[in-house]
């Protein structure tokens, strides 16, 4: 009759969720009883509220239980819907493209990168700092675009917005 709560092997009790007692041992080897359940405590991916000078962006505000209701996936691909292949793949490839184009603009990549395929193109989306002069942000948009086309024999186009300082949605 007995459910499990959160995997923990819990018990309900009418209705209710049963923590079971964790012992853990303390910082001088002595023993505490905890009794809640480490899995109803559970804020992965969180900015951490704090005393209200830390600034996030929109992206890190908001938690990954609101992907597709107040933001949006960061790679977006068919490879995800029923029986289409290649999903691995593209993740890989998302993976690879992240680090070569945050090491083609050093520090300055002020929010994640936005991956979209469209047929064979893929089209990149990056909010970059100021603090190059236009000629050396043209020439490693040109550069990056090349490199990455010839190694993935496809089209590839990188939009960039540039910004004096990084987009802040509110302070925690």
């Amino acid at each position: 009759m007995g459910g499990s709560v959160c995997g923990t092997g819990g018990a309900l009790t009418h209705g209710r969720p049963q923590a079971l007692p964790h012992i853990r041992p303390g910082p001088f080897g002595s023993r505490h009883l905890h009794s809640t359940a480490p899995c109803l405590k559970a804020r992965a991916a969180r900015v951490r509220v704090g005393k209200g000078d830390k600034p996030v962006t929109y992206e890190q505000a908001h938690g990954p239980h609101h992907i597709g209701h107040r933001k949006g996936w960061l790679s977006l691909h068919t490879g995800n819907l029923c029986s289409e292949p290649g999903a691995a793949q593209r993740a890989l490839e998302d993976a690879f493209v992240r680090r070569f184009l945050r090491g083609t603009f050093p520090g300055a990549l002020l929010a994640p990168l936005v991956l979209r395929r469209r047929g064979r193109a893929l089209l990149v989306s990056a909010l970059v700092a100021r603090a190059l002069p236009p000629s050396q942000l043209l020439f490693l948009q040109g550069y990056a675009e090349a490199v990455l086309s010839a190694l993935y024999r496809s089209p590839v186009r990188i939009e960039l917005l540039t910004l004096p300082a990084p987009p802040v949605y509110k302070h925690l």
